[in-house]
């Protein structure tokens, strides 16, 4: 594909994404669906090139604004996703100097906002939480996410997973915590290997794999997982559970619980039982009350935990939608805590950064459910025999992860037992 074209098409796709009409992996998903012209090289630079543009919009605008020409055009080549050398031919005299004068521009020149790169109400509530950490933060979701499986523990185990992977030139090494996880080198296409179609892993971030570990489900028990979505979660549930007992899969969108069945299938689980509800107190979720072992309510939320894979995030989120969060939170939480029979266990978890949505959240329901005693999450971790336990978990006993402590997604976890037998 020559320079002209490509720029074009990027200038082009970018000026889509940043309307935020609509998330931008679906953005780019229908782009490159409606123009077959492009390699799966060109498909990768266009992808990559709206990414580095959303990690690091304010500085690329502040760039943008000593440019000419169409402001798409000027975005398109301040992130363009590979060397320069290539745009060369592409560019006007003019356009070659400005962007020479965008490489020299030393960072001290620069706003503080263009080296954070996040919106004023988000970097302000990240540094009240973490204070001299906040750079260190800023920095890491400027960093495209790690690739992490987790192995299937029905099919097989972590180190024949990795030889299967090595077998095409695919390294990969055990993730820091997870004791189901592989890290992988580069991007691969594992969705393609024999192994996947086999169900022996599935894709998952590290922090979702610890989650579902957190939940301590085993065979025999009954299990909810009162918000699946994709299903991820459910999957790593079902392993744990051997496939033995009952695991529910309630959800508010049937099509996504659909989408679950074919993972399922490959995954070897025949214990799942899917079910769309209207709301959170749906007859369907009634009818399990005080019966649940174990329940996970992985809430839905603003998903700030997840900028390094979803950087449009920032941009598309306001305050008033975290306290809406906030307030749907806690009522799911509220709802699917009358599942959890005595001596059962109910873990609430969030991929979102800010405390408004986790220990918020986690506080009030402590305060407000009186038959339900706080766990300690460090203490279960170590008892399942996660290397340094205690570093993911806040003074609170929450699981905390972040991206710059632990290399995984943003996550938080609450875990609760309820009182008497």
């Amino acid at each position: 594909m020559h320079p002209q074209p490509m720029l074009q098409a990027a200038a082009q796709l970018l000026a889509l994404v940043l309307a935020f009409e609509h998330p931008a992996d679906a953005v780019v998903a229908r782009y490159l669906r409606e123009h077959h012209e492009f390699g799966p090289r060109e498909r990768a630079v266009l992808s990559e090139t709206v990414y580095a543009v959303l990690r690091k919009k304010l500085l690329l605008e502040h760039l943008a604004q000593s440019g000419h020409g169409a402001h798409a055009r000027r975005l398109a080549l301040l992130g363009f996703a590979a060397p320069r050398d290539f745009l060369q031919p592409a560019l006007n005299d003019q356009e070659k100097q400005w962007l020479t004068a965008c490489d020299a521009l030393p960072a001290a020149a620069l706003p503080e906002s263009c080296l954070h790169n996040l919106p004023g109400w988000l970097a302000d509530a990240l540094r009240q939480q973490l204070g001299d950490e906040f750079e260190a933060l800023a920095a890491s979701l400027l960093q495209p996410a790690p690739l992490d499986l987790r192995v299937n523990i029905l099919k097989q185990k972590r180190p024949q997973t990795q030889a299967a992977l090595w077998q095409h030139a695919i390294e990969s090494k055990a993730t820091p915590y997870s004791p189901w996880g592989l890290r992988v080198t580069g991007k691969p296409a594992l969705t393609r290997l024999a192994a996947y179609a086999d169900g022996a892993f599935e894709i998952q971030d590290e922090g979702s794999q610890l989650l579902a570990l957190l939940l301590q489900a085993r065979r025999g028990e009954l299990v909810v997982d009162f918000c699946a979505g994709a299903g991820g979660k459910t999957l790593a549930l079902g392993a744990a559970m051997r496939g033995q007992g009952r695991l529910y899969a309630f959800d508010t969108s049937a099509h996504r619980l659909q989408a679950l069945a074919p993972r399922l299938a490959r995954a070897g689980l025949h214990n799942v039982h899917t079910a769309a509800i209207a709301h959170e107190w749906d007859a369907r979720v009634r009818a399990l009350a005080g019966k649940a072992d174990r329940v996970l309510v992985d809430a839905p939320c603003s998903g700030l935990g997840t900028l390094r894979r979803a950087p449009d995030l920032k941009w598309r989120t306001t305050p008033a939608q975290i306290a809406a969060y906030a307030q749907r939170q806690a009522a799911i939480l509220q709802a699917a805590a009358t599942l959890v029979k005595p001596g059962g266990r109910l873990l609430y978890a969030t991929c979102s950064l800010l405390a408004e949505e986790n220990e918020a959240v986690a506080a009030a329901f402590s305060a407000q459910t009186h038959d339900f005693t706080p766990l300690n999450a460090a203490q279960c971790l170590t008892a399942l025999k996660v290397p340094a336990a205690p570093t993911l978990t806040t003074t609170a006993s929450h699981l905390r992860l972040w991206p710059h402590r632990h290399g995984t997604d943003g996550f938080f976890a609450a875990l609760w037992q309820r009182e008497g037998r």
